[in-house]
């Protein structure tokens, strides 16, 4: 909305336009963190890393940014006044909560009485009466909506949870995750992970995956480069010729989530109907979806 506001009196805010660019442009934090964390747990960061090079200062777009403010300064007479609305447009592209104040706003303890919370509206019946902490059944405690921050003391007070120490060696964390886990599946990914950084303390800054196996064998998972230098090396290895292959072809693996899509356009012989399915197939609920992404190609391909 920040960006389509300006842009629909460009003529009317066209300094507040090239100041909004300036500051859009310059290599922001959020591209850098984002990279890493993708790459750590073996995701692609390319989009992320490309646009950290072609952002930089001297040569790509933040130098460009600066030089189309250089370039329209002399279509204003009042340069005072145009570098304050350069100024207020480089203010407006930083509306909002940053980067930094996420970081710094984010409470683990907070987080984590939060998730529980949450858990506590289907959990409060699914306990038998004899699972007791300090006295009182579970069911007892997750019934009270302010509760929460009690029980989890509770828990760590009864040597449920242990602090401050790796999450094998606490009780209830066996219970969410490996063999004959009896509360397997309770907690998403994301909530496994905040409640094992809470677990361990400190010892969480160095980014361990909550199912990771580098608690038992001190390897880490590898990243998504290092993973991807290893297939090619592998490949080459034992078969030199598939080296080529995965060098130069860009044949896409058969994905089963393409065959309806796929079946559905080659069905379709009217050229607007066909239109109207990339349209609908690229729409923000569907976009990431292998036939998101897809049709994003295709429709590209189409309109040149």
């Amino acid at each position: 909305m920040l960006q389509l506001a300006p842009g629909w009196n460009a003529s009317e805010f066209l300094p507040e336009i090239i100041g909004f660019n300036l500051a859009y442009e310059q290599l922001q934090l959020h591209l850098l963190i984002t990279a890493c964390e993708l790459n750590e747990p073996g995701i692609d960061p390319y989009y992320f890393t490309l646009h950290i090079t072609m952002d930089n200062a001297d040569s790509g777009h933040a130098q460009r940014a600066v030089q189309a403010v250089l370039d329209t300064l002399p279509r204003f007479g009042d340069s005072a006044g145009f570098w304050q609305r350069v100024h207020d447009g480089s203010r407006l592209s930083n509306a909002g909560v940053g980067t930094t104040e996420v970081i710094a706003g984010f409470d683990m303890q907070r987080e984590v009485e939060a998730i529980f919370s949450r858990k506590r509206l289907t959990g409060q019946s699914a306990h038998s009466d004899y699972c007791r902490v300090a006295g009182r059944s579970v069911n007892d405690w997750l019934a009270q909506p302010d509760g929460i921050p009690a029980f989890l003391a509770a828990l760590e007070q009864a040597g449920w949870i242990k602090r401050h120490a790796p999450v094998g060696e606490s009780r209830f964390w066996k219970l969410l995750q490996g063999d004959k886990a009896e509360m397997f599946g309770v907690f998403s990914p994301y909530e496994l992970q905040v409640i094992h950084d809470w677990i361990r303390g400190d010892a969480s800054a160095d980014g361990q995956a909550h199912d990771e196996p580098a608690l038992l064998s001190g390897r880490r998972r590898p990243s998504f480069r290092a993973h991807s230098r290893l297939v090619q090396h592998q490949a080459g290895v034992t078969n030199p010729g598939l080296l080529k292959v995965l060098e130069t072809s860009h044949e896409e693996a058969p994905d089963h989530d393409l065959q309806a899509p796929k079946a559905e356009l080659a069905a379709c012989l009217d050229a607007e109907q066909q239109r109207q399915l990339l349209v609908r197939a690229m729409s923000s609920d569907l976009h990431w979806t292998p036939a998101g992404l897809y049709a994003t190609r295709r429709f590209m391909q189409s309109t040149g």
